[in-house]
């Protein structure tokens, strides 16, 4: 039996790579002599610069940048196998993870971090750059990304204006003359998981700004000037912004690439998927086993696994996905490609404890899923010889 094991991370948890290895120590007491592949997933945010680099024998290149409110820190970013191509995680320099729970100030937190890995990726010769747009901590429209390419934004008073969400608030003017011109010459793909508009009531700011401190009138305030902003970046690129599905990922950065960058915002599972030639890993297996931290209606949006079982299911591969939790509305999943979806959990667990278990949880699930598979397979044969 041939089996693929494609999880993606157990946020706060395990690694995609970490679960792989779990499920596949799992399996292994099961099924010793099954021929195994892994690929561990990522939809745009975390694990995928360590999924594609690790996927293609590229490198992680280290370095020191600016955090949303300009303290240094250490971020990574990877440059594939073909020594041309950078990927990078925005959350890596602009992300939430890097905040306390009690710093977060969306008129404060900038991009600016971000546009400094893109400018080492060009520093670096790449002229292809995948910026994924997972667990931003901003608000404010890739201003701060672009101000560290270059471009300089200008309040009501002609001085330079804030470049985090305060920054949209009084923005008045922009100047892209200054901009990097080696931006020009290098293909820009933002990679994501929604496609969530740049303004309005499923936007940047209503849906994801509440997460990162956007809260009462600010929501109002901040979306208009949002809309003001997708405007005069439409004024300058010809680029409408505000009709691009998936433009208000990452408190709309998403909309910077696709105007200043000349990108384009592309599924993230679906790149990942490409990158690492899954289908043709596909052709050739018999099982899928994956999983993820929590799994309900919103794994139906887009997300890793789902992109995973619409694939499993165009080549009549079943899949079995393991999950800390099952949410409401997981029937649309057993529709479209997903075999089977279990909870790993043994018994009653609060939530640190799950957590601290996870790895040995995933395993032991995995073993006992294969050990039934193993017996249902032998008497699937013994009766049909």
């Amino acid at each position: 039996m041939k089996i693929l094991i494609a999880p993606d991370s157990f946020k706060g948890a395990l690694s995609a790579k970490e679960a792989a290895d779990a499920i596949e120590a799992g399996i292994k007491r099961a099924l010793p002599d099954a021929e195994f592949s892994k690929i561990p997933l990522a939809d745009g945010g975390e694990g995928t610069v360590d999924t594609l680099v690790t996927a293609t024998g590229g490198s992680l290149i280290s370095l020191t940048v600016k955090d949303p409110f300009f303290r240094d820190v250490t971020a990574s970013y990877g440059i594939l196998g073909d020594k041309y191509t950078a990927v990078i995680e925005m959350a890596a320099a602009s992300g939430l993870a890097l905040l306390d729970k009690t710093e977060l100030n969306p008129l404060k937190a900038s991009s600016y971090g971000t546009g400094q890995l893109i400018k080492s990726a060009l520093d670096r010769g790449c002229q292809k750059i995948i910026i994924g747009l997972g667990g931003s901590a901003v608000n404010d429209g890739g201003l701060g990304m672009l101000n560290a390419l270059g471009a300089r934004f200008y309040n009501e008073s002609g001085g330079d204006s804030s470049i985090g969400g305060q920054g949209l608030l009084d923005l008045a003017a922009i100047n892209i003359s200054d901009l990097d011109n080696r931006l020009a010459s290098v293909d820009f793909i933002a990679a994501c998981d929604v496609k969530n508009p740049l303004t309005g009531p499923e936007g940047a700011t209503y849906i994801f700004g509440p997460q990162k401190g956007v809260t009462g009138p600010m929501l109002e305030n901040l979306d208009k000037a949002m809309a003001r902003y997708a405007k005069m970046a439409a004024d300058l690129t010809g680029v409408k912004t505000d009709q691009i599905p998936g433009a208000g990922a990452a408190g709309g950065l998403g909309a910077a690439v696709c105007a200043f960058l000349g990108g384009e915002i592309r599924s993230g599972i679906e790149l990942v998927m490409e990158v690492t030639k899954l289908e043709k890993r596909m052709e050739r297996v018999d099982l899928v086993f994956t999983g993820e931290g929590r799994i309900d209606v919103q794994t139906s949006w887009g997300k890793a696994l789902w992109g995973l079982a619409q694939m499993a299911q165009k080549f009549h591969v079943p899949m079995i996905a393991l999950t800390g939790s099952i949410g409401t509305g997981t029937e649309i999943l057993f529709k479209n490609g997903f075999a089977g979806i279990f909870t790993i959990a043994e018994g009653p667990l609060t939530l640190e404890e799950s957590i601290r278990k996870n790895a040995p949880l995933l395993e032991s699930s995995a073993y006992r899923i294969s050990l039934l598979i193993d017996s249902l397979y032998k008497n699937y044969i013994h009766n049909n010889k």
